[in-house]
């Protein structure tokens, strides 16, 4: 039998078995030959599809004739090596030297790595993944219009928001709550410090609930629903006990996680199925993301009621009711955020106690900035005032705020955005900022009148949030100029009787604070 050497040669077989990671024997080391040993035929990776099949054909016939000869058994392989039975045709031989002679290189077949074995685990309770069901999936039929089909849907997107929010409160207490408590991973006292009145929101939500379910007709729709959401909006004014808490509540959380235990349990939940790869802190900041998504549903409803509908009247008092609770809850939670980092400053000097930060109601932004010498400052813009700080702990191992330099009022600030690649030899930024020569994403900001408090030179981390800065600092200095020429021409000063301020204010101020500013 005579075989055309192509010179080209392709592999035919799948390698669906490494992707499955199966188990099977493989050809790797000599065996114990016959005298006559066979010829090993070695195969390369572009073997032509033809050829293949008229080898295994010669192959056949031969096997077919009858033999004394002693044949090896097959072994299991991963390559056809192991697929064709060595026996001694002349055929054969002439067709393994042809081949042999056409490869350059050795391969040696290798056992594939063990599977790793996954442990069961006992099917949680809490689905991994919400469930994404429409109202249309609820409803075999129905005559009902495109636009009134969208009002439908979002209703019910409304009743099964307050469904999965009752579960992951409810989640929280059973899984996170109760079990620090029991195993005493934290102290009744920190517990309640983080959760806050989170436990006094189940009902609430689930009253909305039943009251959305008790809508719902035979045809499963909702007719007439903004009376219902119009008597039940004025119970999330509970929300503003809550919000208040959660700064506190994350910076305690956050002093919390540095201890061994309290690490290792929240990170055990965390990898559970149940929690859905969401930490704590995001379980209990879900009302807060769930209030602020009520006027979005909403508008949504509105947009989709046909003008003759009865909610036609009643959805926009409901809207405005909700956005003014919604309002409300914010002012209240940025001022107990404003007086939580107004009691965590540390001043060194007395001269750096400004009365424009103890007059301040709420804050504009905070967050990490470089100076310089391109160390990292955590810097306040509150109402009223700029303050740069270097973070710290205090003895009881809770954060502080070093006031690093002189803090600057709003009303006297100039601020001066600095170009992108600004030539950062000498002068202003010593090159800190970067690695380079140039200097990116800074801005400059300096007091006017004020001689003895040397400009300060800042970088943020990228673009946006230089953008965000520079967006933040001019509408305080237009505010807190505003307010200084009115204040002006009233009799009232902004430098007003720090003690009548401080009474003002006793539904925030500890104790500590009332002696500490009556003593001032």
């Amino acid at each position: 039998m005579e075989v055309e050497d192509t010179g080209e040669t392709r592999t035919s077989w799948s390698t669906a078995a490494e992707d499955r990671h199966i188990f099977c024997d493989h050809v790797g080391k000599k065996r114990k030959q016959d005298p006559a040993p066979a010829p090993v035929i070695r195969i390369t990776e572009d073997e032509e599809e033809d050829e293949d099949g008229e080898i295994m054909s010669d192959h056949m016939k031969d096997s077919e004739e009858p033999s004394n000869k002693r044949v090896k058994p097959v072994v299991k392989s991963n390559s056809l090596t192991g697929l064709i039975t060595p026996t001694k045709t002349p055929a054969l031989k002439r067709i393994g030297q042809s081949i042999s002679r056409s490869i350059s290189f050795r391969t040696e077949a290798r056992p594939l790595p063990p599977a790793p074995l996954r442990p069961r685990t006992k099917a949680s309770s809490f689905p991994r993944r919400r469930n994404s069901q429409c109202w249309s999936d609820t409803v075999e039929s129905h005559d009902l219009t495109a636009k009134e089909i969208k009002r439908q849907e979002v209703i019910y997107e409304l009743t099964q928001g307050e469904r999965q929010l009752i579960d992951d409160l409810s989640l929280v207490k059973k899984v996170y709550y109760e079990p620090m408590l029991k195993l005493d991973i934290m102290t009744e006292s920190e517990l309640g410090q983080i959760f806050g009145t989170l436990d006094s929101l189940i009902p609430l939500h689930q009253d909305l609930l039943s009251r959305l379910e008790r809508l719902r007709g035979s045809e499963k729709t909702v007719g007439e629903i903004g009376p219902t959401l119009m008597n039940w909006f004025p119970c999330l004014e509970a929300y503003v006990t809550y919000c208040c808490n959660q700064v506190g509540a994350k910076a305690l959380l956050d002093q919390k996680k540095q201890e061994k235990r309290v690490e290792h349990f929240l990170r055990l939940c965390q990898e559970s199925s149940f929690s859905r790869k969401l930490d704590l802190w995001n379980f209990l900041d879900l009302p807060r993301s769930r209030l602020v998504k009520y006027p979005l549903l909403l508008k949504e409803i509105q947009k989709c009621t046909p003008p003759d509908h009865p909610d036609e009247d009643t959805l926009p008092d409901a809207l405005e009711l909700i956005q003014s609770i919604v309002g409300e809850v914010n002012k209240k939670t940025g001022e107990a955020e404003c007086q939580f980092y107004r009691r965590g400053l540390s001043y060194l000097d007395e001269s750096q106690r400004l009365p424009e930060i103890q007059l301040s109601r709420f804050l504009y932004c905070h967050g990490e900035l470089k100076n310089n010498k391109g160390q990292r400052l955590h810097v306040f813009l509150f109402e009223l005032a700029l303050v740069l700080s270097r973070p710290g702990e205090d003895k009881d191992g809770g954060q502080v705020f070093n006031v690093y330099r002189q803090p600057l009022p709003n009303a006297l600030i100039n601020l001066e955005e600095i170009p992108d690649g600004e030539a950062a030899g000498g002068g202003t930024f010593r090159g800190a900022f970067t690695g380079n020569d140039k200097v990116r994403n800074c801005f400059r900001v300096s007091s006017r009148g004020r001689s003895k408090v040397n400009p300060y030179s800042l970088q943020a981390n990228d673009s946006f949030s230089k953008q965000q800065w520079i967006t933040c600092l001019r509408q305080a200095i237009v505010q807190s100029r505003d307010r200084t020429a009115q204040t002006s021409q009233s009799p009232l000063t902004l430098h007003t009787d720090p003690a009548l301020c401080h009474i003002a204010e006793l539904s925030l101020s500890s104790d500590t604070d009332m002696e500490d500013h009556t003593g001032r």
